[in-house]
């Protein structure tokens, strides 16, 4: 699973919604020619980043490559069930990163326009949020 290897610090706060909520950075195709693009915004889990590249690498079967563009590195923390108010923050419980309206996520090259749609299809049924196929 996706998780940083160091952080400055364990625990954070979760941050607001800022005055841009369509992303600026990450919108266009970079390394290859068919891409995933979010619709929404979201925290996206490093499970569900995970899945979605389980997908593809399994349509694929070895062939092609895939690039992952986003990666979770804010802790999200959790309190067990049943606990009272008070006594501290939670444990950090998984990784996430803020997906924002128009990221891309995955990428792939070296496969025909098919392949590469099919294996984007079946990584965005993993998302949570909409998402379209873009293709440079």
């Amino acid at each position: 699973m996706l998780m940083p290897k160091k952080l400055k610090h364990r625990k954070y706060q979760k941050g607001r919604n800022r005055k841009r909520t369509i992303e600026t950075r990450g919108t266009f195709l970079a390394f290859g020619s068919y891409g995933l693009q979010s619709l929404e915004n979201i925290w996206l889990t490093a499970r569900q980043i995970e899945a979605g590249r389980k997908a593809i690498v399994g349509y694929l079967k070895r062939g092609g490559k895939v690039w992952i563009r986003v990666f979770p590195d804010k802790p999200i923390t959790k309190k067990p069930p049943e606990v009272t108010m008070g006594g501290g923050k939670g444990d950090v419980d998984h990784y996430a990163f803020p997906l924002k309206k128009g990221r891309i996520i995955y990428e792939i090259d070296g496969v025909s326009e098919e392949m590469a749609i099919e294996a984007l299809k079946r990584a965005s049924y993993k998302m949570p949020v909409k998402t379209k196929i873009i293709k440079k």
